[in-house]
């Protein structure tokens, strides 16, 4: 599935997968462990935040900016964080300088960009981080690479991709990050989800 493919999919869907999941999970708990104690002017970028409920909604302390590929996406954003600033764009491509970001949040994310591309996005995260900066991200535990038809009983097909948890660890020393910590927390749709906590040199 190709990047215009994946980016009406997530058009049609970002409402879909919005109510779905509940605000309030364990997971969404770990921003405030990770970067509750950031200062006001510290800048935390969230990639492929949706309608930001799970995420930029609590990163109210900081300067926030939520970026996703689809455009329906932001505007559940903006409605439910309107103190955030939305941009739209690819995880692979971040429209951002370098050494711009204090940190950054990634949500189930990365698994809609080609394992072969993983590597570069990264970087990217890597390049756009200040020294010192931490990312909170979701690992795949599997390896895999998919079309899921009918996603949430959407009738509309979505991708995702892992090249599994030693290759992503691996991807993630390799574009300059040190994990801090690895956690399982219980997913909001009805499973369990694997984060890693990181900083990058």
């Amino acid at each position: 599935m190709d990047r215009n493919r994946i980016r009406e999919s997530w058009d049609q869907l970002s409402d879909t997968y919005a109510k779905s999941r509940n605000p309030d999970g364990n997971d969404a708990a770990l921003i405030t462990t990770c970067f509750g104690d950031l200062p006001p002017d510290a800048v935390v970028l969230d990639i492929g935040c949706g309608d930001g409920r799970r995420t930029l909604s609590n990163l109210t302390h900081v300067q926030s900016v939520g970026l996703d590929i689809s455009r329906s996406g932001l505007v559940l954003a903006a409605d439910a964080v309107p103190s955030a600033r939305l941009l739209q764009g690819e995880m692979t491509a971040l429209p951002l300088k370098s050494d711009c970001v204090d940190a950054i949040t990634a949500y189930h994310s990365v698994f809609h960009v080609p394992r072969t591309e993983h590597s570069n996005v990264y970087h990217e995260f890597a390049r756009v981080l200040a020294p010192g900066g931490g990312l909170l991200m979701t690992v795949g535990t599997g390896r895999y690479q998919t079309v899921r038809s009918n996603w949430l009983n959407s009738g509309r097909s979505m991708f995702f991709s892992t090249p599994g948890k030693q290759q992503t660890i691996d991807q993630l020393k390799t574009a300059g990050f040190e994990v801090q910590w690895e956690r399982v927390v219980d997913d909001p749709l009805g499973s369990s989800a694997l984060f890693v906590f990181a900083t990058v040199a």
